[in-house]
Parts: structure tokens; C-alpha cells; sequence
């Protein structure tokens, strides 16, 4: 069974055992590798490489907003964070989506040629307030540009029925059956 060692300093388990300071002492990056019977048994730390470890993972999960963008997509530098609501929140009357809506809505691959109308806003925004779900903010603007996109699609080229008239009969006769003429 072959496995990835995430880092160059190893010790056998007899070693560590023996004198577990001066094996992590002599480990490149504060980390060794403790082996038993050819195989990885674990790992160890120093307590200097712990704390570098556990800020690093604080700052990871404190992120700025949920949003990030990259800078190669626009022209200026933008040092702001976008103001977007933190973490997840159920859909909510006047929720907007951001203003780069239809580039962020190409770059996940929905191409829509026209802005969202503000009566396929209403009618998201309605049935997700109904439905009660969470999603972070991103995600809500994926959800919006799929329905945005399939409702196009579906009502492309359609004409909107008059559920006021009366549809009329064909009265002509296919060639092959019989009937008055």
C-alpha cells in the first residue's frame, strides 16, 4: 500500500519513542512523519508549528466576505469587500443580486444577453421565500441565473396562449380515410 508523506523529516517509532524532543528538534518545518512498520503512523508537531497551523486555519475561517473576486476581471484595483450578507440566509423580499451579476453569470457558464427583469426578480425572490431554504449569497445568484436561463429557454419562440377562446376544429380530411367529400 503506498501513501503521501506531507513531509521530508521521518523518524521510526523507536526513535520518537526514545527521544521525542530531539526528533522534533531536528524536523524540517516543526513536522516529522513517525513510522511503524514501513508505513506512516502518525505525525508530529512542535508546539511553535501548532500555533502557526491554528492562526492560519482562524484566519481561513473568518474570510472578509463570502464573495471573492478575482482582480484579473477588472480594470481598476478594488480594495473594498463587497457588502453581501455573511453566511447563509433564507431568501428575502428586496434581496438583489450584485451589480457584475451577468459576467459573474458567464463565468459559471449561463450566457444571458439581457439583465434580470425586475418581474423575474419578483418571481425568484417569491418562490424562495415560500420554499424557506439557505444559501449563502453566491450561491442564490447561481440559483437566479439557472432559473433566469431556463424560463428564457422555455418561452422562447412561444406564443402566449388566450385562455379566453375557443380552439376550432379542423374539418379537413386526411387523404387515405374515407368521409363525405
Amino acid at each position: 500500500m503506498s501513501s503521501r508523506i506531507l513531509t521530508p523529516s521521518i523518524a521510526g517509532i523507536d526513535a520518537f519513542m526514545r527521544d521525542p524532543r530531539s526528533v522534533l528538534a531536528n524536523a524540517e518545518g516543526g513536522t516529522v512523519a513517525v513510522f511503524a512498520d514501513n508505513a506512516p503512523a502518525f505525525y508530529a508537531i512542535t508546539p511553535q508549528r501548532l500555533a502557526q497551523l491554528l492562526e492560519t486555519e482562524a484566519r481561513l475561517t473568518r474570510p472578509a466576505s463570502d464573495v471573492t473576486l478575482d482582480t484579473q476581471f477588472f480594470d481598476e484595483p478594488t480594495n473594498m469587500p463587497v457588502a453581501v450578507p455573511m453566511g447563509k440566509f433564507a431568501m428575502y423580499a428586496g434581496w438583489q443580486p450584485d451589480a457584475d451579476f451577468q459576467r459573474q453569470a458567464a463565468l459559471w457558464g449561463i450566457a444571458l444577453t439581457q439583465r434580470v427583469a425586475p418581474e423575474e426578480l419578483a418571481a425568484f425572490t417569491a418562490y424562495w421565500q415560500a420554499e424557506g431554504k439557505v444559501f449563502h449569497h453566491v450561491q442564490w445568484q447561481q440559483k437566479l441565473a439557472r432559473s433566469v436561463q431556463i424560463n428564457r429557454a422555455s418561452s422562447a419562440g412561444q406564443q402566449k396562449r388566450d385562455v379566453n377562446s375557443f380552439s376550432e376544429p379542423d374539418k379537413q380530411i386526411p387523404d387515405g380515410f374515407r368521409g363525405a367529400k
